[in-house]
């Protein structure tokens, strides 16, 4: 600007020995310049004077700013004439610059001046931005395309839809240049609607307002607005039925309901237009009932009714309604049937007719009559009245929980009445059974597959067949087995549950699986008993196979006392009571140790002792195996039986008389244990070593029995074996002694070498073996 002076600075170089670098000079900096808001693009602000060392060349000088994107053109340099090593740098407004005190009122400017050979010196400058007085007006609105407000069709007379300033000025002045627009523009600078609004009936239309801005200065600015009007979205105002024709009865009172309009829309209001006088009727602006407002005679009248739209009245409709005042000589029409009840199937189509009645007035002519269905609403959407014929509107579904929860039946009521008056009304009642078809076939069940143990019981449960059938009532059914029972099918199925039950023997080694074929019958599906459907349902069960156990015997360690029969007889002895995994295996019974004159023998399960003429008491140790399975799968177990036989007595003579001695049985106790007790692995694990040692230590006391010379003796199992006592013992001693007995024993001891056990008396050291 040339209202700034500039200051010339004498830059004296002296020179030294050496070398010496100068400074580039900003004199004129920093300083503070006014720049108002009028200002026009292009306006020099500032200048700057950048004093060099030399006059070699001009300086490099840049402009920067703290405020990003500011109004100012790249640093201009010129040289100044009178002074070579001093330069001019211009600060200049770029082109199309708008200042606006109001968002930014100072620019602070950097400007970094550097001559060719010398150090860069940097200032700063600052711009202080001032109010104008120049009238701007906002973007959009003073683009040349204006601003665009977008309004519905609906909306109500006088709105506001835009204002040309955000705040009020004071002092402004607002023109509408263009004139041809319904829309308004105030004092204040506001757009308004029209005084009767849009029409909606219209498609978008679009209105352009050119509107100039001015201040008491004469400053002005000028913008364009454009408004849109889109079709509205509310329904429009329209009567569902447009004609109307109704018939009363003369003698009808003052404000009795005579009919009732319905117009669809939003704030709908009703209106008689027609006709003005006589006023025989009335309407309800807000629910359409007319009335009539005194005593009807015999007349015919013709109303033109208006709804419109409370808040729109230009959104409208109109319809008529044509009133017919009749006399009351006429009866009640006569139909036939008078009452109708009927059973239909419930495939019956939708449009079949059901009846048709035929009904009569007064007069003779059925045109005046007219037919409706009243009664509960499953009725009246399952059937509805063409003329006379009352049809089936829907499907009769017999299957489905609705009609079942009505009974099956379907109840409603044909009123006929003439002229649409109900004092002249017939009622027709009307009972409607819904009767069942056998319309579906069973269903088999997806996968069924069973899995049943080959060593299931009789009796035992294999799995339940599912079928399902969608007529009602719902999977009544019936089961059955083709080809029946057997030993090649040995199940049976329950006939209402379908529950499938062993009914033989399984084994899984001559077959793995059997496949069933189950036989599906529905029941009760159809009023006829004999329309029934079936299917056919795969079923498979699988065996599983149970490994055999070894054969359990309760108990395994027996002690008994017999005494010997006569030579040549049977004297059964126990029986063994034993069992083996599965149930049904076969076991066998075998002596194998103990037998030594084969005086005992199996039959089945029951030892037998066979007598002989022995006059001595004796021990048997009988070592039983009991063998249960088949094939390479057999299993067996040792069953120890120590059998005390005692001889049977003998008739002694007397000197006097003759003394017969009857022989003693003792009685044979049979004890029979069912076993209900199904151990843990664990605890079987413990009786199998705890057999295997027990089958240990038999094997050892038989071979010392087999190797022993002696006399049999007394016989004593350890406590650890079976704790068997001789309970005949001093009987013996006293019946048959010794030879070599000296005295009473009174220790017992084990023989080193042949590990035998004997007694022996500790006066003689005599010894028995055991």
């Amino acid at each position: 600007m040339g209202m700034h002076r500039h200051l010339t600075f004498l830059l004296l170089s002296l020179y030294a020995p050496g070398t010496f670098v100068g400074a580039t000079v900003l004199p004129d900096l920093p300083r503070v310049v006014a720049l108002s808001e009028d200002t026009v693009s292009g306006t020099r602000v500032a200048e700057v004077t950048v004093s060099c060392s030399n006059s070699s060349s001009s300086p490099n000088v840049t402009l920067d700013s703290i405020e990003p994107d500011h109004p100012f053109n790249s640093i201009a340099i010129s040289s100044d004439p009178t002074d070579a090593t001093t330069f001019r740098a211009e600060v200049t407004l770029r082109a199309g610059a708008e200042l606006d005190a109001r968002q930014v009122n100072q620019y602070t400017l950097i400007l970094r001046a550097a001559c060719p050979g010398e150090d860069e010196v940097e200032e700063r400058l600052f711009v202080r931005v001032t109010a104008g007085h120049v009238l701007r007006c906002d973007t959009p609105f003073a683009s040349a395309e204006g601003d665009v407000v977008r309004v519905l069709a609906d909306v109500a007379p006088r709105t506001l839809l835009y204002a040309v300033l955000p705040q009020p000025l004071g002092g402004l002045m607002f023109r509408l240049r263009n004139h041809n627009t319904p829309l308004m523009l105030t004092r204040r600078g506001v757009v308004l609607a029209p005084d009767n609004g849009f029409d909606p009936s219209k498609d978008t239309q679009t209105f352009r307002l050119e509107i100039e801005v001015m201040d008491r200065h004469g400053h002005n600015c000028s913008g364009a607005v454009r408004v849109e009007v889109l079709p509205s979205l509310r329904p429009r105002v329209t009567f569902l039925e447009p004609h109307r024709a109704v018939t009363v009865t003369e003698g009808t009172g003052p404000w009795e309901v005579v009919t009732q309009v319905h117009a669809r829309g939003d704030n709908v209001h009703y209106a008689i237009l027609a006709p003005v006088v006589p006023a025989l009727f009335t309407i309800d602006e807000v629910t359409g009932e007319i009335r009539s407002t005194r005593r009807l005679q015999v007349i015919r009248a013709q109303l033109l009714i208006r709804a419109y739209n409370a808040l729109h009245p230009d959104d409208h409709a109109t319809a008529t309604v044509n009133v017919t005042v009749q006399g009351t000589d006429r009866q009640a029409p006569r139909c036939d049937p008078a009452i109708f009840v009927s059973q239909v199937s419930e495939t019956t189509s939708p449009g079949s007719t059901l009846v048709t009645l035929r009904c009569t007035d007064s007069t003779s002519t059925d045109g005046c009559l007219h037919y409706a269905l009243e009664g509960p609403p499953s009725s009246l959407s399952h059937f509805y009245m063409e003329g006379p014929r009352l049809k089936v509107n829907t499907t009769l579904d017999y299957d489905s929980e609705a009609t079942a929860a009505l009974g099956f039946q379907f109840t409603a009521t044909i009123v006929v009445t003439v002229g649409g008056q109900p004092l002249h009304s017939t009622r027709v009642p009307v009972l409607v059974t819904v009767t069942p078809v056998n319309e579906f076939r069973p269903a088999c069940p997806s996968g069924a597959t069973f899995t049943v143990p080959e060593t299931a019981a009789f009796g035992s449960v294999v799995g339940r067949v599912a079928g399902t059938d969608r007529d009602y009532p719902l999977d009544s059914l019936e089961y059955s087995l083709e080809g029946g029972s057997g030993p090649a099918q040995p199940f049976s199925i329950d006939r209402r549950t379908g529950e499938i039950r062993v009914l033989g023997p399984l084994g899984s080694q001559q077959q793995k699986s059997y496949k069933l074929m189950v036989r599906l019958t529905d029941t009760h599906n159809d009023l006829d008993p004999r329309e029934r459907q079936s299917s056919l349902c795969d079923v498979s069960v699988h065996l599983q196979a149970v490994p055999d156990q070894l054969p359990v015997c309760i108990p395994e360690v027996q002690e008994l006392q017999i005494t010997a029969g006569s030579p040549g007889s049977r004297q059964p002895v126990t029986r063994l009571l034993c069992h083996s995994s599965p149930d049904s295996a076969v076991l066998t019974y075998t002596i194998v140790g103990g037998n030594e004159d084969g005086r005992f023998r199996l039959e089945g399960n029951t030892l037998v002792y066979l007598p002989s003429d022995r006059a001595e008491p004796h021990p048997f140790v009988l070592l039983v195996e009991v063998w249960g399975g088949s094939g390479a799968r057999r299993r067996s177990t040792l069953v120890a039986l120590v059998v005390h036989v005692a001889p049977r007595s003998t008739p002694v003579p007397s000197s006097t008389s003759t003394q017969h001695t009857t022989l003693q049985k003792e009685p044979l106790v049979v004890v029979q244990t069912e076993a209900v007790w199904h151990p843990p692995a664990w605890f079987v694990a413990v009786l199998t070593i705890s057999g295997a040692l027990l089958l240990a230590t038999l094997g050892c006391t038989a071979w010392n029995l087999l190797c022993s010379n002696r006399a049999p003796g007394k016989l004593f199992l350890a406590k650890s074996s079976w704790d068997v006592v001789e309970h005949s013992r001093g009987k013996e001693e006293q019946g048959h002694p010794h030879a070599s007995s000296p005295g009473r024993f009174d220790g017992r001891a084990q023989d080193p070498r042949s590990c035998r056990d004997y007694l022996f008396t500790s006066e003689t050291g005599a010894r028995r073996w055991i």
